[in-house]
């Protein structure tokens, strides 16, 4: 019998519905809640797959599933390149493969931890804050290079706030991106790297009726492109689980958030076919995983698709 761990926080919709689907299946494997305290170096393995829903939030976590996929346990996500991950590289990355992304610049911290004196920072020199305002455009968003859930995000209409906004970050490490004045927007809930379903979701409604409420449509062509966007995007960035949301403008969509490695399934936050296909596709993949030979997580492959 293969043991399936699921590690999460503060949720309960998506654990439970995940274990009871799991373990409802004639497919040799048991779901459970993963339940860990001190950990030992040489301690055995435990669990064949481990569905990773809160160590971002928990850092002591993110040490222990690295000890668990050294030992052979497949963790969803990576948990070597969720760590290594931002939202700038990605960016980066993902304007490289040829999807659309909007203007963004990385920025210098604001602030830095007491040890760090000016002579610390001998490379560094001072922003051009009209040259960077006038490349990005306004309106602009000022976000955390790392990060989610809309934390620390501003919007600035002018560089006088985005200077005030900036001077409000302290030490976080921030990047400006143009602001997409967008038509329709879109969230594609992506497990296993090729699993995709597009939700139509609106970020301007309140947090229960985004999903629920959001009624943009977008014709077959452009379904079909961002769903092979999102695919590449996560086959780049070795994720089996994660969101990617697109703004539609002039009828390019524009990636905007797309390193989420433990996005919202909750069953209120979702519709309930959204929910039920989040369930069963997760389940799929890691059920599959617990299977193979080898369930260690492959590298991201990134660099071949460079090639």
């Amino acid at each position: 019998m293969k043991t399936i761990g699921i590690l999460y926080g503060q949720e309960r919709t998506f654990p439970e519905a995940f274990c009871t689907a799991v373990n409802a299946r004639d497919a040799g494997c048991h779901a459970e809640p993963v339940t860990i305290d001190a950990i030992r170096h040489d301690m055995d393995r435990r669990y064949d797959v481990i569905v990773d829903r809160i160590s971002h939030e928990v850092p002591y976590y993110q040490t222990l599933l690295k000890q668990c996929s050294l030992q052979g346990t497949a963790v969803i996500n990576n948990p070597f390149w969720r760590m290594a991950d931002d939202k700038y590289f990605g960016t980066v990355l993902i304007s490289k493969l040829g999807i659309a992304v909007p203007r963004t610049v990385l920025l210098p911290q604001r602030e830095y931890i007491d040890d760090i004196k000016p002579e610390s920072l001998t490379n560094l020199r001072l922003v051009d804050w009209e040259a960077v305002g006038a490349y990005v455009g306004y309106p602009c968003y000022l976000k955390p290079a790392t990060g989610g859930g809309w934390k620390s995000v501003s919007r600035c209409d002018s560089v006088d706030q985005l200077l005030q906004a900036y001077n409000d970050s302290g030490q976080l490490v921030m990047m400006l991106q143009e602001g997409i004045e967008w038509t329709a927007y879109a969230r594609l809930l992506c497990i296993g790297k090729e699993d995709i379903l597009i939700a139509p979701w609106d970020p301007m409604l309140p947090h229960h009726q985004r999903y629920t409420e959001a009624s943009f449509s977008y014709g077959a062509d452009l379904e079909t492109k961002m769903i092979e966007q999102a695919q590449i995007l996560n086959r780049a960035l070795g994720y089996d689980m994660n969101t990617v949301e697109f703004a539609i403008r002039d009828g390019v969509p524009y990636a905007i958030d797309f390193t989420n490695t433990a996005p919202d399934f909750d069953q209120h936050s979702l519709t309930e076919a959204h929910f039920d296909w989040v369930v069963e596709k997760m389940s799929d993949v890691a059920i599959r995983r617990a299977q193979e030979d080898n369930p260690s997580p492959t590298a991201p492959t990134w660099k071949e698709l460079l090639a």
